[in-house]
């Protein structure tokens, strides 16, 4: 990482980082993850810090004046846990949200321990409408 808290994209290729994650489960839910969103961006996944998969990217500017470029949508596996990122918040979408299943949330991540714990046809909306908010505003991220 180049500074702390930003987002470096890794040189390791998806194939490679999905081969280390050592649970066969992780892998199924990795795959079913990526294809979503790779059908939702129009784009392939690239690997952002240490093991986030993560598809397109936006540049933002806070008002402090601190600025980068992230990933539009992604997320992380994990043993046991599978965190998407929502970069436009999960307060947004607390209406899909109590019909998803069983996840946790936080600003802007949605916690997920299996995919067969959620229904997948209320994480896509949910993954598709987040992308094109942040697409939408075109660097003016806060």
């Amino acid at each position: 990482m180049t500074d702390k808290g930003k987002a470096t994209q890794n040189n390791t290729s998806i194939e490679d980082y999905i081969a280390s994650l050592d649970d066969e489960q992780s892998v199924k839910d990795c795959l079913v993850l990526i294809e979503m969103m790779r059908r939702i961006s129009g784009h392939e996944p690239k690997l952002w810090n240490v093991g986030t998969i993560g598809f397109d990217t936006y540049h933002y500017k806070y008002d402090s004046g601190r600025e980068g470029d992230g990933h539009v949508i992604g997320f992380y596996p994990r043993k046991g846990k599978i965190t998407v990122y929502l970069m436009d918040g999960t307060a947004r979408y607390s209406g899909l949200l109590a019909k998803l299943g069983k996840h946790t949330t936080t600003g802007y991540c949605l916690y997920i321990k299996r995919l067969s714990d959620i229904e997948l046809p209320i994480l896509e909306p949910i993954v598709q409408q987040s992308f094109e908010y942040i697409k939408s505003q075109d660097g003016r991220i806060h």
